[in-house]
């Protein structure tokens, strides 16, 4: 494999301390265990964001933490739920005293640790409550979770629940707020290549030349079909259909459309992808109000992308307009 790093084994602590080189104005990271804490946390009487999981979905989640959105992240090792012990010191360091929205993903490990983690901190006086995201339509069960998987809605949740908590809401509300966005989102994925971890030096699963993998998920867990590589209007196609079929969108909603690259798409093709998705949409008389296009949930350097659709309102739109200051997402106000 050919990476930029210097030992793989210490790619994670590594890359988080360049992290904190790069953005020290907007958070502060802590060593063993692992965490990204927003600079100025915590906020007294605000209620605190805490995310996490497997490194390598960079800037998921670390890149999400600062004003507007997450007060914390867990990074995990490549591929690995953060541990208990960990969450739970993320979430001491931020509190502050109007409790913590716990964003997981819908993983095994990941649903498993922060469970273990949210009874410490009731034990230890530490209110939680915890929104589940489970947005990619897929697959129902994959290898790692017992119903669908949580991708790209993560993104969405955590601006718009953090947008709530930054206006002092509390915490039922702001949980509100995370739940209405994981029930109005869907998600899915093609991969084009796949992606080699720095621990284990091959990849994960094998394409041929010309094959594309349809939902596959963001660990390189396997999607719905392999099929012929296709052009990107046909593809756009196959990835926003299910989507809008999942949360019955039709004439007269109103979306929030997200397409990330997988880690290795660059910018010009996610635009061509993406005129695409708009063309599809339209077609369907679903209007895009809101977008968004980058690399924001990836996997490592698998080629690729996802599509999200969050079916918006008012407020979720209002809410996704609010100031926010990360590493990865950054505006002072939007008007679409």
């Amino acid at each position: 494999m050919k990476k930029l790093l210097d030992k793989p084994d210490d790619a994670v602590r590594d890359s988080l301390e360049g992290l904190a080189a790069a953005h020290d104005e907007l958070l502060t990271v802590r060593y063993e265990p692992n965490m990204v804490l927003r600079a100025d946390a915590p906020l007294a009487g605000k209620v605190s964001l805490v995310s996490g999981g497997g490194s390598g979905h960079e800037p998921m989640h670390a890149g999400f933490v600062g004003k507007g959105m997450l007060d914390a992240a867990c990074p995990g090792q490549v591929f690995t739920s953060p541990t208990p012990d960990q969450i739970l010191a993320a979430v001491r360091a931020v509190d502050g005293g109007a409790g913590t929205l716990l964003v997981v993903k819908n993983y095994t490990g990941d649903v498993m640790n922060f469970e273990m983690a949210a009874e410490m901190a009731s034990e230890s006086g530490i209110s939680t409550e915890t929104v589940l995201v489970d947005d990619d339509v897929a697959v129902r069960d994959s290898l790692y979770t017992a119903g669908r998987r949580g991708v790209g809605a993560t993104v969405l949740v955590e601006k718009c629940a953090g947008a709530a908590a930054e206006q002092g809401r509390p915490l039922e509300d702001v949980a509100a707020v995370a739940r209405r966005v994981v029930d109005n989102s869907g998600s899915m994925g093609l991969a084009l290549t796949s992606c080699t971890p720095p621990s284990v030096g091959r990849p994960l699963f094998e394409l041929g030349d010309g094959e594309i993998e349809l939902g596959v998920g963001i660990h390189g867990e396997p999607g719905r079909e392999r099929r012929p590589l296709a052009p990107a209007a046909e593809l756009a196609e196959l990835l926003a259909r299910p989507i809008l079929d999942d949360l019955g969108l039709g004439g007269g909603d109103r979306v929030l459309a997200f397409v990330s690259s997988l880690g290795g798409t660059p910018l010009m093709e996610l635009y061509v992808f993406y005129r695409d998705l708009v063309r599809v949409l339209g077609a369907t008389g679903v209007t895009v109000e809101r977008r968004l296009v980058g690399s924001y949930m990836t996997s490592l350097e698998m080629a690729g992308c996802s599509v999200t659709l969050l079916r918006l309102d008012d407020e979720l739109t209002a809410l996704w307009d609010e100031p926010v200051r990360t590493a990865a997402l950054c505006w002072d106000d939007r008007d679409g």
